[in-house]
């Protein structure tokens, strides 16, 4: 497929440039500072920008057949750029006709957060990551409430760890078993699995060991 990724640079991002080049899928890395990106690739296109200008996404856009978007914050930065860029995105999509979307948020967000243990849903959430879910929560509501083909992926706790392809997905209660921790490499796996399978079409799905 043709695939442009929005967040090519980060954790997620940078893994799920490198699977889909390995998969043979063409992509189109959209960044803001392309010194940052590794990747060099005969399939891989690069082009510089910024996701709150809504001109130059939907030209990146165009004529392609997916989008992936990773888009990341520091920890402690308030401005909510993910859903900012989000709808940016997805306004475009809508223009020029392209369909699939697949977007990572949290597990926390939306009805995901009765799957959090009871230290991250009252201590840790509204203390430290509020912000955080606040911005997720409103990229999810862009993303629901659109025309699109999408999936939102909800992963655990980020942890170091090489890319197996063996994790749970689509759970949707907690039990001691689930580790609530999945590697950057394996939610990569889960959504670029997600541009031609529609399992999870329209749902929000928990990625957990």
């Amino acid at each position: 497929m043709k695939v442009i990724i929005f967040g090519s640079t980060g954790k997620i991002g940078s893994h799920v440039l490198g699977q889909a080049l390995d998969l043979g899928h063409e992509v189109t890395a959209y960044v803001r500072d392309p010194r940052k990106l590794q990747a060099r690739h005969k399939n891989l296109s690069v082009v510089q920008g910024d996701v709150l200008d809504s001109g130059s996404v939907r030209q990146a856009i165009e004529g392609h057949e997916a989008v992936v978007c990773t888009l990341g914050m520091p920890l402690m930065n308030k401005d909510g750029l993910r859903a900012k860029g989000t709808k940016i995105i997805i306004d475009a999509m809508e223009e020029v006709g392209v369909k699939r979307i697949i977007c990572l948020s949290g597990l926390g967000a939306g009805d995901s957060r009765a799957i959090l243990p009871f230290h991250y849903k009252y201590i840790i959430f509204p203390l430290m990551l509020h912000h955080v879910y606040a911005d997720h929560e409103d990229q999810e509501t862009h993303i629901q409430n659109s025309d699109l083909d999408w999936v939102i992926v909800r992963p655990g706790n980020f942890s170091k760890g090489k890319h197996t392809g063996h994790y749970r997905h689509g759970f949707e209660s907690a039990d001691k078993s689930l580790k609530l921790k999945i590697s950057h490499a394996d939610v990569a796996d889960f959504m670029l699995w997600q541009l031609d399978d529609d399992t999870y079409l329209h749902q929000a799905p928990a990625l957990s060991y």
